[in-house]
């Protein structure tokens, strides 16, 4: 998949392609010939010697002084190695190519005034593999991800650190090595590589990506669960969902019946009149409702980050005379250069809030299950899923290793976007925080499927537990995956390695094509 940056219709899929699987870019000729006619009126106000911010000003709280000509080339400069104040470790190479990948493509919309060969060199570092280094912290998610994107840009111009063939050096020597001419910026350029929401947004899609498969996963091991507690599938009646039309609940649902169809373990407890269970508890029979909403809100914070996908997130932007529109400040007919607050990241941290209370909730649900299963006074089954409790402690710290995730996962989620603190001299008095609630989604991810993958191996000891009865043949077909990675437990042995073979089953997606299958 060769993506062809136009600024206006960038996908999710093509953004996976690029940052994980070092596809090639490059730009359409419409979003060049867009860019050429805003950079024309960037070029035409600086000849005239009118006043624009950023293009001959400075910037923020210093936006009333004035730049002379001779000194607007310099400004830009000095802007790219003042704003590198970032600290922390640096961005993983996935998300620093979602970065630069979402930069360019939000430069190629024609909105920023700069030249396409500035954005032309982004794409030439992302085919060649050069990465700066981007330290992970410094941003306030308004104006923009200064920070992060200043060390981007600083290897835009040579400068800076880059990794390159797997070595970290100069940003001069990263492209130098990769054929690349460092850029000379002109006017407004350096303001426009660095003022935007591509770092919080190249965040927030990668876990939007993962987050998809996680919650698939979640379904998978919520149905071997039922089955190892001898649950019921009755609550999962279609009936019941329509009655309440929340699509994410029909679609768990839905998956965790046809994972269940089947089972002998179902039969045989549909027929036991000595089980005193009238209903199971929340954390099976509410399933449906609590993965449903984690669905439905994955969605809404998807379609947010989708919109941003292909917006302009600078600030001023630059509007040639066949981009005005009928606002108040459209009456040139050699363009405008117009100053605005697109660059501010609520929109994206509400999202970034959005995804980390639906993760923490699904570590939530998923933990409780791991609890019923090992605890005998609800399982029906060994304490702690061990053959001989008291010898063996079986899967007793493997629960508290889920609650150890669960709760930290529960921390994590504490909403950042409500949060502010003003910057640049009360100027930038009211910010973000996008970055930071971005940030955190990362550990989260780790957590959680860690926390999956426990009640996987939990849920299929259960099952073995219960042998010779089986479950479903759908549901058997991820009982046989687990059991690939993890044999099942006789007597006490280190868990640690078999829940990472097991997370790292979820990771690469196999269990949720059992899904579709």
């Amino acid at each position: 998949m060769s993506v062809i940056l136009t600024g206006n219709d960038l996908s999710f899929e093509q953004l996976r392609a690029v940052a994980l699987h070092h596809e090639s870019v490059s730009l359409h000729p419409s979003a060049i010939e867009c860019m050429k006619a805003s950079r024309a009126v960037v070029d035409k106000l600086v000849a005239s010697g009118a006043t624009a911010y950023g293009v001959n000003t400075g910037f923020g709280k210093l936006a009333s002084v004035r730049i002379s000509p001779e000194q607007v080339a310099q400004l830009q400069v000095n802007l790219v190695r003042s704003h590198s104040c970032g600290v922390g470790e640096p961005l993983s190479e996935n998300e620093t190519r979602a970065m630069m990948l979402l930069r360019a493509n939000a430069l190629a919309k024609g909105l920023s005034g700069i030249r396409p060969h500035v954005v032309e060199t982004l794409c030439k570092m992302l085919n060649a593999k050069v990465h700066p280094l981007i330290p992970s912290q410094g941003s306030v998610g308004a104006s923009g991800d200064l920070a992060p994107l200043a060390h981007l840009a600083q290897v835009v111009i040579g400068e800076g650190r880059a990794s390159y063939d797997g070595k970290i050096l100069d940003g001069a020597a990263a492209l130098q090595r990769a054929g690349i001419t460092p850029v000379a910026l002109q006017a407004k350029e350096g303001l426009s590589l660095l003022n935007g929401t591509q770092g919080m947004l190249a965040l927030l899609s990668l876990a939007l990506l993962e987050a998809d498969a996680l919650v698939n996963a979640a379904d998978i091991a919520a149905a071997l669960s039922l089955d190892a507690l001898r649950g019921s599938p009755g609550a999962f009646d279609p009936r019941i969902m329509r009655a309440r039309a929340y699509p994410g609940a029909a679609i768990t649902a839905n998956n965790l019946a046809r994972l269940n169809e089947g089972s002998q373990i179902r039969e045989s407890h549909r027929s036991n009149a000595k089980d005193p269970r009238v209903q199971d508890a929340y954390s099976l029979r509410c399933t449906p409702q609590v993965h449903g909403a984690v669905r439905d809100s994955l969605d809404q914070a998807r379609a947010m980050a989708e919109i941003e996908l292909n917006s302009a997130t600078d600030n001023p932007l630059v509007f040639a005379p066949s981009a005005l529109g009928s606002g108040t400040d459209a009456t040139s007919a050699n363009g405008d250069i117009v100053s605005g607050g697109n660059f501010h990241g609520q929109p994206l941290a509400m999202a970034a809030d959005q995804l980390a209370i639906a993760l923490a909730t699904l570590g939530g649900i998923s933990e409780r299950r791991i609890e019923q299963m090992t605890n005998p006074l609800t399982s029906m089954l060994p304490a702690f899923l061990t053959p001989e409790p008291g010898l063996n402690s079986g899967f007793m710290i493997a629960q508290v290793t889920a609650a150890a995730l669960t709760s930290e996962n529960k921390a994590l989620a504490t909403p950042h976007s409500v949060d502010s603190i003003s910057t640049s001299g009360n100027q930038e008095d009211y910010v973000s925080m996008g970055m930071s609630g971005a940030r955190r989604l990362a550990r989260m991810l780790t957590n959680l499927r860690h926390t999956i993958a426990i009640e996987l191996l939990c849920a299929c000891q259960g099952i073995d537990l219960l042998a010779p009865l089986q479950t479903g043949p759908r549901a058997q077909k991820a009982y046989a995956a687990v059991r690939e990675k993890s044999p099942k437990l006789t007597n006490d042995r280190s868990l640690a390695p078999d829940i990472e073979a097991v997370t790292a089953l979820i990771s690469d997606n196999s269990l949720s094509k059992i899904i579709s299958s």
